[in-house]
Formats: C-alpha cells, sequence, structure tokens
C-alpha cells in the first residue's frame, strides 16, 4: 500500500498569531538568496540567523518567515524531521525575536517529480511564450494538487519538481508532528 502524504502548510486562523519577518544574519545583514530555502535542495550553512518579528503575537510552532517563505519550526517540531527525516531536511539555529526557545529554519533538502497532473483540478505549465525561457516546462499554476505516491521512492518529507512551494509529509510525521500538538500547522491530503 502506498503511503499517504499531505502539504504542510501555515494555518492563518491562529488567533492572534504572530508573523516573522525575512531571516537575516546575526550582524543584521540579510541572506544572499532568500529563496533557497524553499528549493528542494541541500545549502551551504548560512551561519548564526535572527529572524524578526513582522508582527508580534502568539509565537507558533511553524511559520513561514517573510517573501521568501523559510520555514520557522519550533524545537518540538524539529526533534520530529530530526528523528523521523534525518536525509530530507537541514536545520538551522535561528534566534526569533523576543523568544526565549529555540527555533530552527527548516531546509527540505529533496525535490520529487511526482505532481499528478491528470489528478489536480486545474495545471498549467509555463510556455516559451511566456517570458520566461528560464522556467519553460514549469507548474504555472497547479489547483486542487494531487500526487502521484508511486513516484515518491524513499522521500518522507520533500518539495516538488517544478512547484517548490509546498512542503510535501508523508503521513507517519503528520501524525507525529500533530502528537506534538503543533500549533501554527495544517495538514491538506495531496
Amino acid at each position: 500500500m502506498a503511503s499517504q502524504f499531505f502539504d504542510l502548510s501555515m494555518d492563518v486562523y491562529v488567533p492572534g498569531r504572530w508573523s516573522l519577518a525575512e531571516p537575516r544574519r546575526l550582524d543584521g545583514q540579510p541572506i544572499e538568496d532568500i529563496w533557497q530555502f524553499i528549493e528542494g535542495r541541500e545549502v551551504e550553512d548560512p551561519g548564526p540567523l535572527y529572524v524578526p518579528l513582522f508582527q508580534a503575537g502568539r509565537p507558533l510552532d511553524l511559520e513561514f518567515a517573510g517573501a521568501g517563505q523559510a520555514p520557522v519550526v519550533s524545537e518540538r517540531v524539529a526533534k520530529v524531521f530530526l528523528d523521523m527525516a534525518p536525509h530530507d531536511v537541514q536545520l538551522f539555529p535561528v534566534e526569533v525575536e523576543g523568544q526565549p526557545g529555540s527555533y530552527f529554519l527548516l531546509n527540505v533538502t529533496r525535490t520529487v517529480r511526482c505532481i499528478d497532473d491528470a489528478a489536480c483540478e486545474e495545471v498549467r505549465l509555463w510556455t516559451s511564450g511566456d517570458g520566461r525561457p528560464d522556467r519553460v516546462g514549469e507548474y504555472r499554476v497547479v489547483a486542487g494538487l494531487r500526487i502521484d505516491p508511486s513516484k515518491v521512492n524513499t522521500a518522507r518529507v520533500f518539495r516538488l519538481w517544478g512547484w517548490t512551494v509546498p512542503l510535501i509529509v508523508e503521513a507517519s510525521i503528520k501524525d507525529a508532528l500533530a502528537r506534538t500538538g503543533i500549533v501554527g500547522g495544517r495538514f491538506d491530503a495531496v
């Protein structure tokens, strides 16, 4: 039986939730490539990081920080990823403005080509006429995301080839995160 997978996204309905700004270096300098943390590949250790609050509020166990949408997770969430999918993720310590607890930037290091175009509600690809030759053949729109689990192989946490924003987790990881009482995460079956 194939595993079930979920898109782990931000629960925007947590009352009084905080919002995190773009991660920065401890010296206040910006990170050169803010998008690298959603590309589904290993990245060089950026060194100590600081994440300012964009909007103060209730701390969350999962938040996607700034325009680059870098996942920032609490220590208990980081532990689940480290214990259950150590070959699929990198965790970099971050200091979150005003927070005494430990937080980590979660970088997913695997990309899997498994979107099930026929099962999705809508799929549109970039074409040569769209003026983005660097994106031709990648996904421009994916609505009602569905994946083909038979194409996933051994990945338990991954990004999708051609559509890297979703953070996909296997059902046992979803269940382990739910047992922690994760605040700020939402799971949608894909």
